[in-house]
């Protein structure tokens, strides 16, 4: 059964990837240094290496079920299912373990509608939810971190030393906003009850807010890829989704 869609024709990219095509192929590339195209014991896979990557981000990008968007790439529902399988957590964002001297991070919980109970919970917006970390470099915008899923009634306070974030940044001087008390990160100052705040505190807490804005903008761009917006996959599933994600964004942004 033939295809519609193939990485072949550069036109399909854009809009089912959310990559330019000179970002795709870059991260074809660094996904063949990874071994990810290796041949591995069975049958042989039935599309190309680059339609399998594009299959994948289709997947990510359109949140089509799986029903949909197996006929479009010429392979049946189950092989889509064990390429998404295969290749999800190989698409990973790969945390990073170094930070440049005086580098000034952003950390921010968003949460993913999650339709596996097991790793969600209702949350604040009255769906079942996973809270997700992500920690940005401030300067450039790109994700640095993004910790473990936690349960969406888990408050971003819990969430940060729980879900691996907070070792991983270290002491890496890390903004936030003002749900992460006592968690040594540097925060707004809040007002006492009966008292007005001076206008240096004022001061620093409008631009706190014009700098940490930087990471609702990166969950905007993120979750312009549709699985993040109503996640179907299970287990670990929704974390891989994330950490993908992740990695397209930064390859989006770097151009």
């Amino acid at each position: 059964m033939a295809g519609v869609i193939t990485a072949s024709q550069p036109s399909w990219i854009a809009p089912f990837a959310g990559l330019s095509t000179r970002c795709f192929r870059k991260l074809v590339t660094e996904l063949r240094r990874q071994g990810a195209d290796a041949a591995g014991k069975g049958r042989p896979w039935g599309i190309p290496f680059e339609d399998r990557v594009l299959l994948v981000a289709a997947y990510w990008r359109t949140n089509l079920t799986l029903r949909q968007l197996a006929p479009l790439f010429g392979v049946s529902k189950s092989a889509a299912d064990r390429i998404i399988d295969h290749l999800g957590p190989l698409l990973a964002l790969q945390p990073r373990k170094r930070f440049r001297r005086g580098a000034v991070l952003i950390v921010d919980g968003t949460l993913v509608p999650t339709r596996d109970h097991t790793v969600a919970e209702q949350s604040k917006n009255y769906r079942y939810s996973s809270n997700h970390q992500v920690v940005i470099d401030a300067d450039t915008r790109l994700i640095v971190v993004v910790g473990r899923p936690l349960p969406g009634n888990r408050n971003d306070c819990k969430a940060w030393e729980e879900s691996g974030a907070k070792a991983a940044v270290g002491k890496t001087t890390t903004i936030a906003d003002g749900g992460y008390p006592g968690t040594g990160l540097v925060m707004p100052h809040r007002r006492r009850k009966g008292e007005d705040l001076p206008d240096w505190k004022q001061a620093h807490n409008k631009s706190h807010k014009q700098v940490r804005a930087r990471v609702e903008h990166v969950f905007a761009r993120m979750k312009t890829w549709k699985i993040l917006r109503d996640c179907r996959l299970k287990g670990d599933g929704v974390h891989h989704a994330m950490l993908g994600s992740a990695r397209l964004h930064n390859l989006t942004l770097a151009g």
